[in-house]
């Protein structure tokens, strides 16, 4: 059995199986969880902010959580910074391609310098001992505490200045699914995230091995990408839809969460070593998000061009982390 796992053809069927389930399970889980919060009369801004941002980060949390379980912490650092990446070039960046995205004055000032603002702090502490302690992952998961909690403050404040609250209310309880079917939803999600991300884990490691690429490749490329496909798909659709902001807030939430609470999880869980290439990547991506909040700020939205220029140093930094010893 264990030449099974080792084969090359089986563990690409794995990472390919183990993607369909991460991503139909994330999918499974926010439809399901944001339904059980409407049958709650939670309101849907803060659904937006939590549950849903939260729901396309799970499969980076399963991923480096399985990693950090295995000891593969290499894996699990790279994917979390490479999916970052990715959604900060290519989520946004594609947006800005299909239609212009407006990007709001409290998104400018309070969410982009936060998201950089996480990346330096993880810059700092993987500096500090090449590692990232369960102290350093305990403090990540109070920041992302703290965060939350800010988050759903900001909604309920703004919640007050809406009209027709109670239309809205009883509008969406005629909407959502049975509870029945919410709960199976949230079950069904839950077992596909964590087969999944077992098996991106198992497959991708078995394929670096077979192709001499070391762990960081394997995670900031396939595994990276793979798990960022939910924020991919959501922020897409959210543009083709006009809600642009929602494009744009889901892209950095994710960011955010990614450092906070997906590697304060598995950090707590297992300390996580860095080597030199996981610090340069966090400085790129430290680069990058400003370069991308710059441009945004300058005229309030991300353009055609923009999101040309995002694609195409993305696919630059693609290249350099191939070619790199």
């Amino acid at each position: 059995m264990s030449s099974l796992f080792e084969s090359l053809p089986f563990a690409i069927v794995l990472l390919l199986i183990g993607f369909v389930f991460l991503i139909k399970g994330a999918d499974l889980f926010v439809d399901g969880s944001s339904n059980i919060a409407k049958k709650l009369c939670v309101p849907s801004v803060i659904i937006g902010l939590t549950i849903v941002a939260m729901g396309t980060s799970l499969p980076e949390t399963a991923v480096s959580v399985t990693a950090s379980l295995v000891n593969n912490n290499t894996l699990a650092i790279s994917n979390a910074v490479g999916s970052n990446i990715f959604n900060m070039m290519v989520v946004i960046g594609f947006c800005g391609v299909i239609t212009p995205v407006a990007v709001q004055e409290e998104t400018l000032k309070r969410d982009f310098p936060f998201s950089v603002i996480c990346a330096l702090l993880l810059l700092g502490m993987g500096c500090h001992g090449m590692a990232l302690d369960q102290m350093e992952g305990l403090i990540l998961v109070v920041l992302f505490i703290g965060f939350i909690l800010t988050m759903i403050r900001a909604a309920l404040k703004a919640r007050k200045t809406e009209q027709s609250q109670e239309d809205e209310t009883e509008k969406q309880a005629e909407k959502t699914l049975p509870v029945w079917k919410c709960l199976l939803f949230v079950v069904i999600g839950v077992v596909g995230i964590a087969l999944g991300g077992d098996w991106v884990v198992e497959g991708a490691s078995t394929v670096a091995t077979a192709f001499g690429l070391s762990q960081t490749l394997i995670g900031l490329t396939i595994v990276s990408i793979g798990t960022s496909l939910p924020e991919l798909v959501t922020s897409v659709v959210a543009a083709r839809k006009k809600e642009v902001d929602l494009a744009v807030g889901n892209a950095i939430g994710s960011n955010i969460f990614n450092i906070l609470m997906v590697l304060g999880i598995a950090s707590t869980i297992s300390p996580i070593d860095f080597i030199m290439n996981n610090v340069i990547d966090i400085v790129i991506l430290v680069v990058f998000s400003i370069i991308v909040w710059m441009m945004a700020k300058s005229r309030k939205k991300m353009e055609r061009r923009e999101g040309l220029i995002m694609l195409l140093l993305y696919a630059g930094y693609m290249v350099y982390i191939i070619v790199r010893p």
